[in-house]
């Protein structure tokens, strides 16, 4: 069996290791455009702010490739799919024959067309390593930064950059941080926590022009306000990368439409990871969810299914566990309901800089924020995902000791048994 996988990223890793769980002879090919290792792609603002060294950065150990037998071809794109001769075409010309495929190409920064954007020096988006190690070569402590987007990547990059240069400025048009996974006050207090550690914020506003000879001198916002900057860091967010799945027909909406068991709409070709839309049980829809934890799972379901096993995605939904300048937090499923269908059960200490937010649909916990306070997230996260019931216990939620004492005996069981603690 030729087993060929375009990706090297945490859906692509799984997919090798499933389809060693089912199959230890088969040929692997894998292939990236980038040429580093596996490496975890959430620690490129860390390795820019140097709280980790490049060895720190390998998603797996470096005999990853040899120990699992796997062809790797890293630093060369693959720019066709010809499904009918089951041939991957590589930029060199270069032919790779398959029987089963998998695509896990992950996304792609989104950069809208803005006045002055085109051939300036100096201009980064932040997704690759290598972005974060050219941008490291390029800043110094006098830099003037500006970042366009205070989503997860924008402030990412902030929080990086933080430790290079000393005037760091986001540009925002949304009229809060993070718009996507907090509300006001948990976006306040994220804020006000970067802007005491020196990162500037202009929100409600947007990036209308580009100015300089050659390479960018200062930018023109909407309102128009000027800013000098000689770095700009362009952080709106991404997009599902499926141009190469399109070569080959595979149906694509605003990522790759797949089944239960990760196959697309062509034989013999799957696919898995922020390339593709997932049901996100929450609101029961197709959804881009680019979540490091679903891509693994993903790929790990498409290659044991590769590999003739039988494993089923059921759905998930919007998680992210991440923190910015020792500030953690903890946002899942629906944060910003909308709708008289909806309970919000929540506490707020603005001195100590804490919030817990639940969001309740009918008897069910659909979402909540937890911001610098993140204690048994797993039992929410869990509450979430097998949609218990949680009848008289709604109120419970912002107790401390919430925990397993609050369900059912027999809910309290079966979590005990799968290793959740009373």
């Amino acid at each position: 069996m030729e087993y060929v996988i375009i990706g090297n990223s945490a859906a692509a890793v799984a997919a090798v290791e499933g389809i060693r769980k089912n199959d230890k002879d088969g040929n692997i090919t894998l292939i990236s455009d980038e040429r580093h290792h596996t490496y975890s792609r959430p620690l490129i603002s860390y390795y820019l702010g140097d709280k980790v060294k490049t060895e720190g950065m390998y998603y797996r150990d470096q005999d990853f490739y040899i120990k699992n037998n796997v062809k790797a071809i890293l630093g060369k794109k693959a720019v066709e799919i010809k499904q009918e001769q089951k041939k991957v075409v590589l930029e060199n010309g270069e032919q790779v024959a398959y029987d089963k495929l998998l695509i896990a190409t992950g996304s792609v920064p989104f950069v809208p067309p803005m006045e002055g954007l085109e051939n300036k020096e100096n201009i980064f988006t932040f997704l690759k390593w290598d972005d974060s190690i050219t941008l490291k070569d390029k800043v110094n402590k006098d830099s003037k930064v500006v970042i366009i987007g205070a989503g997860l990547i924008g402030l990412k990059a902030a929080e990086g950059l933080n430790k290079l240069c000393d005037d760091v400025t986001v540009v925002e048009l949304a009229d809060r941080v993070l718009s996507t996974i907090l509300d006001n006050q948990a976006a306040g207090i994220v804020q006000r926590h970067m802007e005491h550690k020196g990162t500037k914020f202009i929100l409600n506003n947007t990036v209308s022009k580009i100015c300089g000879e050659g390479k960018v001198e200062k930018v023109v916002l909407k309102d128009g306000t000027e800013l000098p900057c000689d770095i700009l860091v362009v952080a709106i967010g991404v997009r599902p990368n499926v141009a190469l799945a399109q070569t080959a027909g595979v149906q694509v909406h605003r990522g790759i439409m797949v089944d239960s068991r990760m196959e697309t709409s062509v034989e013999d070709i799957y696919a898995a990871g922020d390339v593709t839309e997932s049901m996100d049980i929450t609101v029961n829809t197709n959804r881009i969810l680019a979540l490091w934890p679903n891509a693994y799972y993903q790929g790990e379901i498409a290659g044991c299914n590769m590999s003739g096993g039988t494993m089923q995605f059921n759905g998930a939904f919007p998680m992210n566990a991440i923190g910015f300048f020792g500030l953690p937090m903890i946002t899942a499923g629906i944060v910003n309901p909308v709708g008289d269908q909806y309970s919000i059960y929540m506490e707020y200490n603005e001195d100590e800089e804490w919030l817990k937010k639940f969001v309740v649909k009918g008897d069910v916990l659909v979402g909540f924020i937890l911001l610098n306070k993140v204690d048994r997230a797993g039992i929410y996260t869990s509450l979430i995902r097998d949609k218990v019931p949680l009848k008289m216990i709604k109120h419970d939620l912002l107790e401390d000791g919430f925990g397993l004492k609050a369900f059912p005996k027999s809910i309290r069981k079966e979590k005990m048994l799968m290793g959740g603690k009373e």
